[in-house]
């Protein structure tokens, strides 16, 4: 006889730093409560971020509820590696029920419930958090001649470290922070441009990720006011702003951080602009951001013209029993940080909690 699906009240899709902040209020409120981790160990995307990696806010301003994040021996940002520790510690910590590696595939309405079908049976829950995050669906943007490169195009979610692209040609496309770290870390040993729709803003010294999480939490709160927020809506991922981390510092002293304008075709060597320039290249790193990975909800048909899915609050408006955590402003505000994570969870979990 085949088992039936196993029910639960709450059930959270994603271990990463999103689900773990989830998972620490439902704790907190005694709910029945079970996450599911697709990865075979604690960390999520940052177990698969390059070595280098620095977050742009310094540990206090980087932490999930109820642990600080320790500081980084000498202070300064911590690294990805430091981030994994920390959420390896945290998960422990909290005891929080992961089960990993279990892939979701589909959520479907079912008699009263959401039925969550996965590699390792079925679910069903009163309540289904998505946190699956950003990392899994890379963004590179569609320039005429893109698939007519005879050279590498490389994603953020693909770099590792320098070495596998030196002595090689490297264009880098975005105007971030992720772009202005693996400039300042490839000038070392390769020939790099950098190409930027814009040009890039970098931070005096004195800023970093704190002052774009107010920012972008007062713009949030404005906009749920009905009022204007003065500049368009957007996340720390989203402003542009590039934090002076040292590695950025040390690039802008030594005059390489300087970008090109945004080119307009590919060439089968390399890339071109309007006035008919060209460069020839090796390697496109597209630092160009990431989308959603919302396709384990597609049964639901909840998706709107922009590709997202409406919500109120972190509810979705045409599930009531579904919430996304961590996926940006439109989840809440810098939500796809790590204190922003968990400044949203807890509003998340006490309106679950509201409605058992």
């Amino acid at each position: 006889m085949t088992a039936g699906p196993r029910p639960v009240d709450v059930l959270v899709i994603g271990g990463g730093q999103a689900g773990l902040a989830a998972g620490y209020y439902l704790r907190r409120a005694k709910a029945d409560f079970v996450i599911l981790d697709a990865q075979d160990s604690v960390g999520g995307a940052w177990r698969h971020a390059w070595d280098s990696l620095r977050l742009f806010s310094p540990a206090q301003y980087s932490s999930l509820p109820g642990r600080m994040m320790p500081i980084p021996p000498g202070g300064g940002y911590p690294s990805a590696a430091e981030v994994v520790a920390y959420l390896t510690d945290y998960e422990r910590r909290y005891d929080l029920p992961v089960l990993r590696p279990v892939t979701v595939n589909a959520v479907r309405r079912g008699d009263g419930r959401l039925l969550v079908e996965t590699g390792h049976g079925t679910w069903q829950a009163k309540a289904v958090v998505s946190a699956t995050g950003t990392w899994w669906r890379p963004y590179i943007p569609y320039y005429p001649g893109l698939r007519d490169f005879g050279g590498e195009h490389l994603h953020t979610a693909g770099y590792r470290g320098p070495e596998p692209l030196r002595g090689k040609r490297v264009v880098i496309v975005g105007g971030g922070n992720s772009a202005a770290q693996l400039l300042a870390e490839l000038t070392a040993v390769a020939e790099v441009t950098w190409v930027t729709q814009r040009p890039p803003r970098l931070l005096p010294d004195d800023i970093d990720g704190r002052v774009l999480f107010d920012l972008a939490t007062r713009r949030h709160r404005a906009t749920q006011a009905g009022e204007q927020a003065g500049e368009p809506a957007a996340g720390i991922a989203d402003l542009g702003d590039i934090v002076a981390v040292p590695p950025v510092r040390e690039a802008r002293d030594r005059g390489v951080l300087k970008a090109e304008p945004m080119f307009t075709h590919i060439t089968p060597g390399g890339v071109a602009w309007a006035d008919g320039s060209t460069l020839a290249c090796d390697v496109i790193l597209w630092c160009t951001g990431f989308r959603p990975a919302l396709s384990h909800l597609a049964p639901l048909g909840l998706r709107g013209p922009d590709g997202l899915i409406p919500t109120r609050g972190t509810r979705a408006v045409g599930e009531p029993r579904l919430h996304l955590l961590g996926y940006g402003d439109w989840t809440g505000p810098a939500s796809a940080t790590l204190i922003g994570a968990g400044r949203t969870a807890r509003q998340m979990v006490a309106e679950i909690t509201a409605q058992r």
